[in-house]
C-alpha cells in the first residue's frame, strides 16, 4: 500500500496563491498518471489536474490557466501551484493516481479562500 501525505493548504484571500505538496512512499511513481483532486462541502470529489510520468498535463476547465501541476520523481513528490485563487476553490485537496486507488487516499489538505 502506498502512503500519500498532502501539505501546504491554508487560509488565503481571493487572488492569492498557495503551493500544495504530495509526498509519496512506495512505488507510486511507477504509475503513469498522478493527479490532484478536491472535494468541497456537499460536493463530489473531482479531478482538477493530472500529470503523466513524461510531464504531460491536463486541467479541469475551472482551474485552467490558474493552477500548475508538476512532479519531482527523484523526491517522489507532486506539486500543485495555485494562483489567482477564488472562493469557489475552497475544498480539501488530495493527491492520488489517475484513476484513483481507493486504498491510497490520504488525509488531504484544507484550502480556504476568503472573499
Amino acid at each position: 500500500q502506498v502512503r500519500l501525505v498532502e501539505s501546504g493548504g491554508g487560509l488565503v484571500q481571493a487572488g492569492g496563491s498557495l503551493r500544495l505538496s504530495c509526498a509519496a512512499s512506495g512505488s507510486i511513481f511507477s504509475i503513469n498518471r498522478m493527479g490532484w483532486y478536491r472535494q468541497a462541502p456537499g460536493k463530489q470529489r473531482e479531478l482538477v489536474a493530472a500529470i503523466t510520468s513524461g510531464g504531460s498535463t491536463n486541467y479541469a476547465d475551472s482551474v485552467k490557466g490558474r493552477f500548475t501541476i508538476s512532479r519531482d520523481n527523484a523526491k517522489n513528490t507532486v506539486y500543485l501551484q495555485m494562483n489567482s485563487l477564488k472562493p469557489e476553490d475552497t475544498a480539501v485537496y488530495y493527491c492520488n493516481s489517475v484513476p484513483p486507488r481507493g486504498s491510497d487516499w490520504g488525509q488531504g489538505t484544507q484550502v480556504t479562500v476568503s472573499s
